[in-house]
């Protein structure tokens, strides 16, 4: 929904303004920076909820005045101060990032801001966004004027940096790559039902096909219009969620010939939603060309197909509109899409034939069915006459429709559908099963396969039109699938169908395409080329979801009716179940949640697949969870079933009486244009259609394919698979249309206008929520994120070095243009170094080199401008080239001009010669005979070669006709046996694995069958045991009664026996009770303690989760500070290079200046030697007007003379000639003179010209070079105020990372502490608890043992020697356990002091670098403050430099105005001259004429005056010249002064440069202490957790030794009195032995002293051996016997060492100790006693 006044707009205007505002400036002005560092300083950012994002800023505030985890922010909006979580805070980005073209180039990379973006280019009439590689596109819900043919030229031969995004850039960036690369290329179009995927699909095709034209002009874009006219009407229909929705899939193939020009093309189609036309959900319609041929078929169209008269109701739902308006759209879409068809050429003939099948369908949904009542119902027609015109269309009878429909056989070659599997049980089943089909189901069945087989002959009859025999070289595919479909975004209650699932699972597939192509393969290739790349965790592709839905088992190719516990998906269950006795959807559904449900405790974020509350209803997770659609799974098992009448109507149609229909599909039966009834369009002419096709065939007919092709569910997870296969072998391109609102598209195809929106917002209204939805599916933001901080762009080295090498001429040179080169990564190096790009831009792998986003594009721009340059100088010399051919061919021309001129004067000159006549008369006579002959031999050979060039030309059309044949049956003969092939090999391991699994199950049953015998033997036998047992002890009762009647004695032992029994069991039931109250009291406070540990564990947990969250968070901001950070460094480098460049430039200016300086020394040299001349030319003037003088006095005489002369008339004529000879000589040597007056004068004027020469072109260069030297300052400036910033945010950062170290070591401190407290607390509570315990455990073991002792003395005179063997064997292990314990125990203690100084250097080492990063502080500081001072003193000097040029300036001004003056004086000079020579001449009149005197005295008083004035003038061009250098001297010093100052600036700045390089560095050796600390308190928390393991360990052996120690004393209390017999002596001997072994172990582990209590446990042995022996015999160390203390005694010692060892182990004697003491030493007193008493009873 476009704004008005937008729309009226230029479309490129707009775009090349957006593109020009994206484009971030190269120099930015005060205001920016101003503007940019408000937004910095001011924190803005984003405040996520529910409604969507708001612009906030966050305020500061101190610490503790707000719990953890919340923040105060301000809202931008209305000024509400709030407290928030930082969860719901995302930073903002400064203003100039609202329109960015490129999400990738968001400073900082987060929800909100990539939907602001949006939002706002959205609202700016921008609805085309990159995102990296990708392209994001919102639908406008419009035809806007950006698809004009203007705005296609715009693009044409553009990369993808030079304009503004736009779905034309992404067809550019394709097609540009197919080109370069000869790769097959794919865009692949993602998104939801109704974001405009198929109109983007269309632009696309015609951008094509309009920029890379075709040969002859055979795809036009008319054409392709038509195409699209026509899969619109049969294919699309309206939904409730898009009014022109695509319900198919289709793959549009381009093939480019060698020229890059469209060569040819096909459609290939899957998934058709075929049964959308006889069953829909409601409020949904059928295909459009049903209601454009009702409404728009004329007249004869209507009579021949039955439509002057509609029937009142369908079985299919199909009626004409009813509304008008309606009506006269479809009528147009009619007539257009007959045009179209008469574009495609397809016949009118054909038309029809398309017409009649569609009349038919018509008139079958018209006819109906009946319902069967029973078994006795028959399946037919409920109204005959309708089905009578369904037959008279079809072009066969009603007796031949009605079988081919209601009656389930297959006829002719259907049989071959029926898949090799079918055994008998199968056809019994399918028997079984079709009972179940009604009437309704079969007429439903012959609908949808008749419009099946007439979509795909549409389909063959486009791709007819489309297809040409021209050589292809690679293709350009465009997938276009039906998007994601969810009724409930519509707002519909229903469930979605399983038509519609097919479509979200066909989605899903290309979006896990989409997520291994961006994340996976990306860093596969980082781990090959062994990259290191920090990211975060990626979340795993959509494969659940997947799995869920066509997750194959193992035992896929086993042919078993037993439901197996191995998971597997919905296709595949539906496939199971429909052939199961008692398959429905309720035991799929069951199966399909014991397989992907959610287990025991989890809940929807763990599991994509859940239960609804509706039956036969369960809800699916698509979009990694975002997206949750519930389907119906109602009648989905009708799907899964193969119905015979689907499989006649392709025999109907080819058995057909009606020419048009049956010449129409019988010509289609021979040919593989359909696979299995699934994928249409596999024909074509190319060799790339051609192996399309046989790929897409591949797919079917190999391995599990092969053998589950036919069914129905599993021919949708094949067709998708042959769409991604297809795919993969191809570079894609993806683009994401996303919807704008869920309510975008009205009911009437309109956009609805929310009235709500303001226009004054100029942004148009989007729903936050879905676009947030549909961002999170996609996984647009982590795409970017991976782009942004990987190696997008990567070339192979050979590659590289190819492509790029015009750029480092020099390498070129070095080693040849095609040079071969050993070691390429070395090459690349050199390279790449050459080329001075910056080194975080690029990273060398094993085998390509990886570049970051962007670097690759401007290295192309770089190549651009160098080719281009290269071009342009060898065009420069081709066309010198053919200049100097050209002057070469004019040189012969004039020479042969001038041979044909001389040869025609010669011919003029002999053609009146009469011999000459005759020969040239003669001469054609004698040859004209011979030409004849000639020419007729010559042509009787072209005739010749005439016919026998049409005879090879014929032959060769059909030898080129036989070999097109041949090869188009070869490889369908090879297409056929490859399938026959595949065939064969997947029923052998068909075979196989049934035999395998036939002789496993043998081999079980008999297993089975064995267990089963022996254990109803044994069970027999145990029964009779059990009978003769019950028989025994009846019988001993009945004896023993006898016996009680006729003694007392025994009655009287049994009664006090009894007596005794029932006392000791009243007292064990005491104390039971006791202990059990205890251990009750135990149990609960137990359970306390454990509902508080799970309360804090689930505390923990969501603790845990929040710090996941706030760390992802970090992390990506810390990730997107690091790419700002490398930006910044980018462009510093890129300074450091404008500085080198300005450096040198600079240097270049100063050489000039020093070239002019030695130029105006060498000008004032050769004006010094000029003044000289004149100086010289001056004296000979003098000395020429001395002469004169002479001359004038010699001439006085002679007038003197002559008046004498005169006077005396009687003059000689001697004397008269001699006075005339002397006249003339005296002329003559005036005019000599004059004549070098004038050569000196000529002399002095060029000098002069010369001069004035020299000067205007110093003063041209001082102008320039002032000019360049406030350039340069103005540079140096900016350069200045630059690096200062870049100090202050450097000195920023460093106070943060300081504040950051502090932070981390106060909380180190204080984890110490704690953890030295708890040890401190521990240890003693822990050490009494264990004391207690253990007291409490041997009093009540001890009571135990000794009520046991009692009993069996009581039932047993003798003791038991395996009890005894298996005391002996516990007391070795719990030996050998408690030593390796204490080793253990000691082992960590050594460990955990070597942490604690591990720690306390990793402390020092901090303390250092603390130090040290002080003292680097301070120097920077001192270095700024004298840099502050150098920057200050610059401007005095550059101050001083002005002045000083500016004086300068006024100081030339003076001297060109003195020059002025001196011009004047040489002119006046020149004037003096002509007086000169004019009063010459009238000396000369006057001497002629003898003039007075007087006259000439004048002229020379004139003449003196002048010199005088020159004297004048060149003492003030003497004076000047002294000014002009002293000027030059002020000048040369000013220069010198400001090289120093700039020498010691650049100083500062490397100065500055390596303090930044030991900051950074720093920077690492506190990130790498930090690791180790980490690493070192991650050890030290092991190693406690380890050591309060063993210390658990430990006390439950030393408490087992003691109770098994007890145990022993306990039984040489009870059996001492009854060792006198001689039977005992094994018993005796046992335990020797058993003391022998522990001799012989402690001898080899001697020096431990923690086995005391033991050694006393042994002596207390030995001493009751030896008292049970006899006194005489002794006990040695090594096993011999000793002299024994009385019983009595012994065990008073053996219970006192026990109580000493305590004591010694606990460090004192306690109260409670001596409690428990006092009561065990009078319980053994009473024991000792009851033994006593037992003696004498």
């Amino acid at each position: 929904m476009y704004l008005q006044g937008q729309v009226d707009e230029d479309p490129v205007a707009i775009l090349q303004a957006s593109h020009a505002a994206a484009q971030q400036p190269k120099v930015k002005t005060e205001e920016q920076i101003a503007t940019e560092q408000a937004w910095y300083g001011s924190e803005k950012v984003w405040l996520v909820h529910k409604d969507g994002f708001s612009l906030a800023t966050l305020l500061k505030t101190e610490a503790g005045s707000l719990p953890e985890g919340k923040v105060k922010i301000k809202l931008e909006h209305d000024g509400t101060i709030l407290d928030v979580d930082e969860d719901d805070v995302e930073k903002a980005n400064p203003p100039s990032f609202d329109r960015s073209e490129d999400l990738a180039s968001l400073q900082y990379l987060n929800e909100s801001s990539v939907m602001h973006s949006l939002r706002q280019r959205y609202g700016g009439n921008l609805i085309h966004t990159h995102a990296g590689p990708n392209m994001v596109i919102i639908n406008p819900l419009s035809a806007p004027s950006m698809y004009s043919e203007k705005v296609m030229h715009m693009f044409k031969g553009c990369r993808r940096e030079d304009t503004a995004p736009h779905i034309y850039a992404v067809a550019q960036s394709a097609y540009r790559n197919l080109l370069t690369t000869r790769q097959d290329q794919s865009i692949v179009l993602l998104g939801k039902s109704g974001s405009g995927k198929t109109t983007n699909c269309q632009h696309l095709v015609q951008y094509l096909v309009s920029i890379a034209g075709s040969t002859g002009k055979i795809f036009s874009g008319e054409k392709w219009q038509a195409v699209y006219t026509i899969l619109e009407a049969f294919g699309n229909s309206s939904t409730s969620m898009n009014t022109n929705a695509s319900r198919f899939s289709q793959i549009v193939s381009l093939d480019f010939d060698q020229a890059g020009q469209v060569a040819s093309a096909s459609i290939q189609t899957m998934l058709l939603e075929k049964l959308r036309v006889t069953k829909r959900p409601e409020t949904e319609s059928t295909f459009n060309v049903f209601y454009y041929m009702m409404s728009g078929a004329d007249s004869t169209l209507r009579t021949e197909l039955h439509f002057n008269h509609f029937a009142e109701n369908s079985a299919f739902g199909i009626v004409p509109q009813s509304k008008p308006e309606d009506k006269q759209k479809s009528s147009q879409q009619f007539t257009k899409l007959q045009a179209a068809m008469k574009v495609l050429g397809i016949s009118v003939e054909e038309q029809r034939a398309l017409w009649l099948i569609l009349g038919a369908i018509y008139h079958l949904g018209a006819a109906g069915a009946t319902k069967e009542a029973g078994e006795a119902g028959r399946k037919q027609f409920a109204r005959h006459e309708w089905a009578q015109k369904a037959a008279y269309l079809l072009g066969c009878t009603l007796e031949e429709l009605s079988s081919s429909i209601f009656k389930h056989q297959a006829k002719g070659p259907m049989q071959r559908s029926t898949s090799f599997r079918g055994g008998p049980d199968e056809v019994g089943a399918g028997d079984s099963s079709g009972s179940k089909i009604t009437a309704l189901d079969c007429l439903e069945a012959m609908a949808s396969g008749l419009y099946s087989e007439l979509f795909t002959l549409v389909i063959s009859l486009v791709n007819r039109a489309l297809k040409s025999s021209q050589h292809s070289l690679c293709s350009l595919l465009i997938v276009d699938t039906p998007g994601f479909q969810n009724p409930r975004m519509a707002k519909r209650q229903r469930g979605a169908t399983f038509e519609e699932l097919c479509h979200n699972y066909a989605q899903e597939r290309l979006q896990t395409l989409f997520h291994e192509r961006t994340f996976v393969q990306e860093l596969e290739r980082y781990k090959e080329e062994n990259i290191e790349l920090a990211l975060d965790d990626i979340e795993s592709s959509t494969s659940m979801s997947v799995a869920a839905i066509d997750q194959a088992s193992t035992q896929a190719l086993v042919r078993t009716l037993a439901r197996t516990d191995e998971a597997r998906g919905l296709l595949w269950l539906m496939e199971e179940e429909a052939v199961q006795p008692g398959g429905s959807e309720d035991t799929l559904l069951e199966r399909l949640f014991s397989y992907y449900g959610p287990d025991q405790g989890d809940n929807k974020g763990h599991a994509l697949l859940l239960k609804s509350d509706k039956p036969h209803h369960f809800l699916l997770g698509h979009s990694h969870g975002t997206d949750w659609v519930e389907y119906d799974a109602q009648g989905w098992l009708s799907h899964a079933k193969q119905n015979p009448a689907s499989q006649n109507a392709a025999t109907l149609l080819q058995d057909s009486q009606k020419k048009n229909i049956s010449s129409l599909f019988s010509s289609r039966s021979g040919g593989p244009t359909v696979l299995s009834g699934s994928i249409a369009g596999l024909e074509g002419g190319s060799q790339l259609a051609l192996r399309r096709a046989t790929s897409m065939r591949k797919t079917f007919t190999t391995g599990m394919a092969a053998v589950k092709k036919k069914s129905l569910c599993i021919q949708i997870k094949l067709q998708v698979d042959a769409l991604l296969d297809t795919v993969r072998r191809s570079r894609v391109h993806f683009v994401h249309c996303l919807l704008p609102k869920a309510d975008a598209v009205g009911v009437g195809g309109e956009p609805r206008v929310a009235h709500g929106e303001s226009c004054d917002s100029g942004l148009m209204q989007l729903d936050v929520g879905l676009l947030r939805a549909q961002l999170r599916g996609s996984k647009l933001i982590d795409a970017l994120r991976i782009y942004r901080q990987g190696y997008p762009d990567h070339m192979v080295f050979s590659e590289f070095r190819r492509r790029f090498d015009v750029l480092a001429p020099h390498l070129t040179k070095k080693h040849g243009r095609h040079y071969i080169v050993t070691d390429e990564k070395r090459a690349v190096e050199e390279l790449l170094e050459s080329l001075d790009l910056e080194k975080s831009s690029y990273h060398m792998g094993l085998s390509r080199v990886f570049f970051r986003a962007g670097t690759l594009a401007k290295l192309e721009e770089q190549r651009d401008v160098q080719t281009r340059r290269n071009i342009t100088m060898f065009q420069a010399a081709c066309r010198g080239y053919l200049a100097r051919q050209a002057f070469k061919k004019r040189k012969i021309q004039d020479l042969a001009i001038r041979c044909i001129q001389k040869n025609i004067k010669k011919n003029k000159g002999v053609k009146g010669w009469a011999w000459w006549k005759v020969f040239t008369t003669v001469r054609p006579l004698i040859e004209v005979q011979l030409t004849e002959e000639q020419i007729r031999g010559k042509d009787e050979e072209i005739q010749q070669l005439k016919g026998r060039l049409e005879k090879v030309e014929k032959e060769r059309n059909e030898l080129r006709l036989n070999s097109d044949r041949l090869e188009s049956r070869i490889t369908e003969l090879s297409s056929e046996l490859a399938d026959e092939r595949n065939t064969g090999e997947s029923a052998s391991q068909l075979l196989e694995s049934e035999t395998s699994e036939r002789l496993r199950l043998e081999k079980d049953m008999k297993d089975l069958q064995t267990k089963f015998d022996s254990m109803k033997k044994s069970m027999d036998s145990m029964e009779m045991e059990v009978m003769e047992t019950r028989l025994l002890r009846a019988s001993e009762l009945n004896g023993e009664m006898d016996d009680d009647d006729t003694g007392g004695e025994w009655r009287l032992k049994y009664e006090r026996a009894i007596r005794e029994i029932e006392f000791t069991k009243k007292r064990l039931q005491q104390e039971f009770d006791d202990k059990l109250e205890i251990e009750q009291q135990n149990k609960r406070q137990l359970e306390r303690r454990l509902s508080d540990l799970q309360a804090d564990s689930e505390e923990v947990q969501r603790t845990a989760q929040q710090l996941k969250k706030k760390c992802q968070r970090l992390t990506a901001e810390l990730q997107d500070t690091k790419l700002h950070l490398e930006g910044q460094q980018s462009r510093n480098h890129d300074l450091e290079k404008k500085q080198r460049k300005f450096d040198s430039e600079q240097n270049l200016s100063q050489e000039e200046v020093q070239r002019e300086k030695n130029i105006r020394e060498m000008l004032s040299r050769e004006k010094d030697m000029l003044t000289g001349e004149v100086f010289s030319l001056r004296q000979q003037l003098q000395d020429k007007d001395l002469e004169m003088c002479a001359q004038n006095v010699k001439l006085e005489q002679l007038e003197a003379e002559l008046l004498d002369l005169s006077s005396q008339e009687t003059k000689d004529e001697a004397s008269l000639s001699k006075v005339k000879k002397t006249m003339r000589d005296l002329e003559a040597k005036v005019k000599d003179q004059e004549e070098e007056l004038d050569e000196q004068a000529g002399t002095i004027q060029m000098l002069e010209q010369a001069k004035l020469r020299l000067e205007m072109e110093t003063e041209r260069l001082r102008q320039t070079h002032s000019k360049e030297i406030e350039s340069k300052d103005e540079e140096v400036e900016e350069i200045r105020q630059s690096c200062s910033k870049k100090l202050k945010q450097i000195e920023v950062q460093l106070e943060e990372e300081y504040n950051d170290k502090q932070k981390v070591l106060r909380e180190r401190r204080e984890l110490e502490t704690k953890l030295l407290s708890a040890q401190d607390q521990v240890n003693p509570r822990d050490v009494e608890t264990e004391k207690r315990l253990r007291k409490d455990l041997k009093r009540t073991k001890a009571l135990l043992a000794d009520a046991q002792i009692m009993l069996d003395h009581m039932k047993n005179n003798a003791p038991s020697k395996r009890e005894i063997a298996q005391l002996k064997n516990q007391l070795e292990e719990s030996e050998f356990t408690c030593a390796a314990a204490v080793k253990a125990r000691k082992s960590m203690e050594v460990e955990i002091e070597d942490l604690h100084v591990q720690m306390d250097d990793i402390s020092k080492a901090k303390q250092a670098l603390e130090e040290q990063l002080s003292r680097l502080q301070r120097e920077k500081n001192d270095l700024q403050s004298r840099m502050e001072e150098d920057q200050e003193d610059m401007n005095e000097l550059m101050k001083k430099h002005k002045s000083a040029v500016s004086q300068s300036t006024q100081n030339l001004a003076q001297i060109s105005d003195l020059q002025a003056q001196l011009e004047e004086a040489l002119k006046q000079k020149q004037d003096v001259q002509e007086k000169l020579s004019a009063l010459q001449s009238q000396l000369e009149f006057q001497e002629t004429s003898m003039v007075e005197k007087s006259l000439v005295s004048r002229q020379e008083a004139k003449i003196r005056e002048m010199e005088t004035k020159m004297e004048f003038e060149k003492t003030q061009v003497k004076r000047l010249e002294s000014l002009v250098a002293r000027l030059k001297e002020n000048l040369e010093k000013l220069t010198e002064e400001r090289d120093h100052r700039s020498t010691s600036e650049t100083r500062e700045k490397e100065q500055n440069k390596r303090l930044q390089r030991q900051i950074r560095d720093i920077k690492e050796e506190m990130g790498e202490l930090a690791k180790k600390e980490g690493e070192a308190s991650r050890k030290k928390h092991e190693l406690e957790m380890d050591i309060e393991s063993l210390e658990a360990a430990n006390q439950s052996l030393q408490a087992d030794l003691k109770l098994a120690f007890k145990r022993i004393g306990d039984l040489q209390a009870a059996i001492e009195d009854e060792m006198e017999s001689d039977d005992n002596e094994d018993l005796i001997n046992s335990l020797q032995d058993m003391v022998t072994k522990y001799q012989k172990r402690r001898n080899k582990t001697e020096g431990d002293s923690s086995d005391s209590e033991v050694e006393d446990r042994v002596d207390g042995v030995k001493s009751w051996l030896s008292k049970n022996k006899g006194s005489t015999k002794n006990l040695s160390d090594d096993g011999s016997l000793k002299s024994a203390s009385p019983p009595s005694r012994r065990r008073f010692c053996f219970d006192k060492s026990d109580e000493e060892e305590e004591e010694k182990k606990e460090g004192g004697v306690s109260r409670g100790s001596y409690r428990s003491r006092n009561t065990r030493g009078s319980y053994l007193n009473n024991s000792n006693s009851e033994d006593k008493l037992s003696e004498t009873t």
